[in-house]
Order: C-alpha cells, then structure tokens, then sequence
C-alpha cells in the first residue's frame, strides 16, 4: 500500500508575498472589493511506498527541511493520506 504526502508552503507572517499582493490587487480590480489581501502558496504531492505514517511523515518533513522549503520565511504542514 502507498501513502500520499501532501505538503503546503508558505510564506511565514510578516513576509513581504509580492504575488499575493498582485492576485489580491487583480481580484480587487475585477470586482472584488471584498478582497483585502490574499498569500500565495504552493502544494507538493509526494506519493511513497510504505505503511508506516510515522516514518512518511519524519521522511518528508526531512524533505521539507532540505529541500521543498526555505525555512528562513516559509513554513510548511504536512499531511500524511492513505
């Protein structure tokens, strides 16, 4: 059976996120005038072997560590899914 890692990255509070601050301003200019700010993010899905969520989980936050985040001004949440 494999496992499905899904990691979400984003930039930490207090980061400057100049395209959330463009998507908010577009949205803003289409009509939305509800929008007052929006971050932009990414999503990385990580298929494994194994059962084990335990591991998958310590696996890939080593991954994150190293490599899918820089965790100077992001932080990341992982989810480990059957």
């Amino acid at each position: 059976m494999a496992l499905k890692a899904i990691v979400h990255v984003g930039l930490k509070p207090g980061v400057l996120d100049v395209q959330g601050k463009a998507v908010a301003n577009a949205l803003q200019g289409l009509g939305f005038v509800d929008v007052e700010d929006a971050r932009v993010g990414k999503v990385i899905e990580i298929d494994m072997a194994g059962q084990d969520r335990a591991a998958a989980y310590d696996k890939v936050r080593e991954m994150c560590e190293s490599l899918l985040a820089n965790t100077v001004i992001e932080s990341y949440r992982i989810e480990i899914a059957q």
